[in-house]
């Protein structure tokens, strides 16, 4: 049997309690592994002004993948005055670890599965099945942005844009820009996951949610390529939508769906509506992919209101450790650890506080274990 090399990324917060938990249902099902812990998250921003350390890349380098709990995010100021005074006014700027994880390990594809469990109290709806796949490393989330508008930006917009105009009057400071970049190969990368996905696992349904009526250049691309691409999936109808129209249909009729594609933003906003409507983020499970590298992480945050009070769901980070299961390719595992939580989810006995129950972490955790 393969042993692996994983890099345990607990982070912040819940974080470190998901984690354990997770890796007692992989120890439980038999997944041989060395897990080697990495440094990540808000402590290492305050006491070293940088949330993803070169030593914890240098980790991720050497692993097969990695299994991430949470990190916390706070707005730039806030940010700043957290920092240890000894590393203040010396340019360190904040900057979200996953995103960076994603961006420089072009993690292009996230994979937001999201399905209602039988007896799950909290689903919208039963019988939803429905797989977001959202591009990781272009859109609005690209990171190209500024604040105060350097006068050099400022005036190549005013030559090259006529839309620019109405802005022109205002200074520096009071105007915030931010690119949103989508590429021919990141159209065409986060298209093929979705439609390999779906040839993959006989899904005859795949829906493009951008917006080109409106963002006619960046979702008019998406919308070319995807057109372009389905000509090689025959036995997968696409269909497009406008994503506001897309959100009100996900909440209308979310049996329908069966692949979803979009792009960053509207990507992350779809996979997060999708996990309200089988439980809430409890359950959102999320696989970063590259062509040579994946990180498996919950999507709930580091929710430090809870953080060592043991009551937060860890089903979503015991499924995001199927997710990388099925990567590694022990589907097999990952196949009985879903049937597992399907198991308690089904039978209620045990549940934790999100779910109307009183069960701590490591309870639910444990009943789950026990199914295998």
């Amino acid at each position: 049997m393969t042993r692996y090399r994983i890099a345990e990324l607990p982070g912040d917060g819940v974080g470190t309690e998901v984690v354990e938990a997770a890796r007692l249902v992989l120890d439980t099902v038999g997944f041989e592994a060395d897990y080697i812990h990495g440094d990540i998250g808000w402590e290492f921003w305050k006491s070293e002004g940088n949330a993803l350390p070169e030593r914890t890349l240098e980790l991720l380098r050497n692993t097969d993948c990695a299994l991430f709990g949470a990190i916390t995010s706070k707005p730039k100021d806030e940010a700043e005055k957290e920092l240890d005074p000894s590393l203040k006014n010396k340019g360190h700027v904040y900057f979200s670890p996953i995103v960076g994880m994603r961006q420089l390990f072009q993690l292009h594809t996230n994979m937001r599965p999201c399905r209602s469990y039988r007896g799950n109290p909290l689903n919208v709806k039963e019988g939803i099945d429905l797989v977001v796949f959202r591009e990781n490393t272009e859109g609005l989330y690209a990171g190209i942005e500024w604040c105060p508008l350097p006068d050099e930006v400022r005036e190549a917009f005013l030559r090259h844009h006529r839309k620019w105009a109405p802005f022109q009057e205002f200074p520096g400071e009071d105007v915030a820009v931010s690119l949103r970049v989508i590429s021919r190969r990141g159209a065409e990368r986060i298209l093929r996951s979705g439609f390999e996905y779906a040839r993959k696992f006989k899904r005859t349904r795949l829906t493009l949610a951008e917006k080109p009526n409106v963002l006619r250049e960046t979702s008019g691309l998406m919308t070319k390529v995807a057109r372009e691409m389905a000509k090689d999936y025959p036995d997968v109808s696409m269909d497009e939508a406008n994503v506001d129209a897309m959100a009100m249909w996900l909440v209308k009729d979310p049996d329908k769906y069966q692949v979803i594609v979009a792009s960053n933003l509207f990507g992350d906003i779809l996979s997060d509506l999708g996990g309200g409507l089988v439980g809430g983020l409890g359950f959102a499970a999320s696989a970063n992919l590259g062509d040579d590298y994946a990180v498996f992480e919950p999507t709930h945050g580091s929710a430090p209101k809870y953080a060592g009070k043991g009551v937060v769901n860890p089903t979503a980070m015991i499924l995001a450790s199927k997710l990388m299961l099925d990567h590694l390719g022990e589907t097999g595992m990952g196949a009985r650890i879903e049937k597992a939580v399907a198991e308690v989810i089904q039978e209620g006995a045990v549940r934790t506080k999100d779910l109307g129950g009183t069960s701590s972490t490591m309870e639910m955790t444990k009943a789950i274990a026990s199914k295998l």
